[in-house]
C-alpha cells in the first residue's frame, strides 16, 4: 500500500493522522503475516514501545488491526481490511506451525460464523488452526 492508501485507510476508520500512526500502519501493511509487539518494535526503532502499544490499541478499538494469540502465549497483530469502523468484516482463519512456530494469515478463508446464545455479543474471533505448514510438513512430517 502506498502512503495515500494508508492515509485513506486510517481516515476511513476515524483515526487522526500522525506520522507515527502512518508509519505503524505502513509497516503492518507491508507484512503478509501477523506480527508480535517485539517484532514490530525491532522493525520500527524510531518509535518507543509504549507509543507503538497505544497505537495498536487505538487501531484495535477502531477495527484497523486484528489481535490474536498464536497458541504460544504471544499476542500478534495484523492490519484489518474491514470496511466498518463499528465491526470487523474481515474475520479469517490463521495457521500456526507447530514446528517453525510461524503464524500464517489465511485471509482467503473466512472464520466460521458462531451462533451464540441470546445475550452474548461477539466482538472478535481468534480462529487458529495448528499443525505443520507446507514447508515443515514436507520436511518433517513422518507418516506412521
Amino acid at each position: 500500500m502506498n502512503d495515500k492508501e494508508i492515509e485513506d485507510l486510517l481516515k476511513a476508520h476515524d483515526i487522526r493522522l500522525t506520522a507515527n500512526r502512518i508509519l505503524i500502519a505502513r509497516t503492518l501493511a507491508g507484512l503478509d503475516y501477523p506480527i508480535s509487539m517485539k517484532e514490530l518494535e525491532s522493525k520500527i526503532q524510531t518509535i518507543d514501545k509504549s507509543n507503538i502499544f497505544r497505537t495498536l490499541l487505538l487501531f484495535k478499538d477502531h477495527h484497523l488491526v486484528h489481535q490474536l494469540e498464536d497458541g504460544n502465549d504471544v499476542v500478534r497483530y495484523e492490519l484489518c481490511f474491514s470496511h466498518d469502523v463499528e465491526e470487523d468484516d474481515d474475520m479469517h482463519v490463521h495457521f500456526y506451525c507447530e514446528h517453525c512456530q510461524h503464524t500464517f494469515c489465511l485471509g482467503e478463508i473466512s472464520a466460521p460464523q458462531v451462533d451464540l446464545p441470546p445475550g452474548y455479543k461477539q466482538l472478535s474471533i481468534n480462529y487458529m488452526v495448528k499443525g505443520f505448514c507446507p514447508k515443515c510438513a514436507h520436511r518433517y512430517y513422518i507418516k506412521g
